[in-house]
């Protein structure tokens, strides 16, 4: 159930947003009275969404991967709808493989997106965060990790080690804009029905993963947006710091 008044006047970017959790995140928030700037790279889907959820939503075709195309982005939102005070990095790629044979490509992408693009992400909107934090209203900076970045699976070396960079820059981060008063926070989602992995190369790690999702009941991109949305719209004393989200099954 969402809170049509939860969010009314913030202004949000959420990236990663052409489907999945980012997708999901952007309407529920959206829902909940945000403007919703939408940053991924398929264009084409960012206007699909950006017609389905209203005025309230700017679509804006950027690789995070880029920081002058992103800099570039976060002049164009702040343009549109002003000064952004919540910005959900949730832009991923997981793509598993043995370590030993695996495409050293692949581990490049991983580590540009997941890690390098969602520093590239806080930084093109710390000024925007730090401003609304320092006027009293709520500032969220919310990075969406992975159960990975502190479980073990086997031929996801990459990928984990990324996600485990995601969990301890968000405590520094915290440790460093908690007491300027922006809410720095880690969404860490188990098992999630998404396109995630859907471009790895290894046949026998889509096979893999294909077989996890279906051995339980795995959680929807719609399960994460409600826990982001419960996180952003607490009091401005509240920061919920942590939150693993995973399928019941998955334990």
């Amino acid at each position: 159930m969402t809170n049509t008044n939860a969010l009314s006047g913030r202004i949000a970017v959420v990236t990663g947003a052409t489907s999945g959790i980012g997708a999901a995140t952007a309407r529920r928030l959206a829902a909940d009275g945000a403007s919703v700037a939408l940053v991924g790279r398929r264009e084409d889907r960012l206007k699909d969404l950006a017609v389905e959820i209203g005025a309230n939503a700017l679509p804006v075709a950027t690789d995070v991967t880029d920081r002058d195309a992103l800099s570039a982005a976060a002049a164009t939102i702040r343009s549109a709808f002003g000064r952004v005070d919540l910005v959900v990095a949730n832009a991923g790629v997981m793509l598993g493989a043995p370590f030993e044979s695996a495409s050293t490509a692949e581990w490049d992408q991983m580590i540009g997106t997941n890690v390098t693009g969602l520093l590239y992400t806080g930084r093109a909107f710390i000024d925007d965060l730090l401003g609304a934090a320092a006027d009293g209203k709520r500032a969220d900076l919310v990075h969406v990790g992975s159960v990975g970045g502190h479980l073990v699976f086997p031929n996801y070396g990459v990928y984990t080690a990324t996600k485990a960079a995601v969990a301890h820059l968000t405590r520094n981060l915290r440790a460093e804009f908690g007491p300027r008063g922006v809410r720095v926070k880690n969404v860490e989602p188990g098992f999630v029905e998404t396109e995630l992995g859907a471009g790895m190369q290894d046949p026998g790690q889509r096979e893999q993963l294909a077989q996890w999702r279906v051995s339980m009941e795995v959680l929807t991109a719609a399960d994460i947006a409600d826990a982001i949305a419960y996180a952003v719209a607490a009091p401005t004393r509240v920061n919920v710091a942590e939150m693993i989200v995973v399928p019941t099954a998955q334990g």
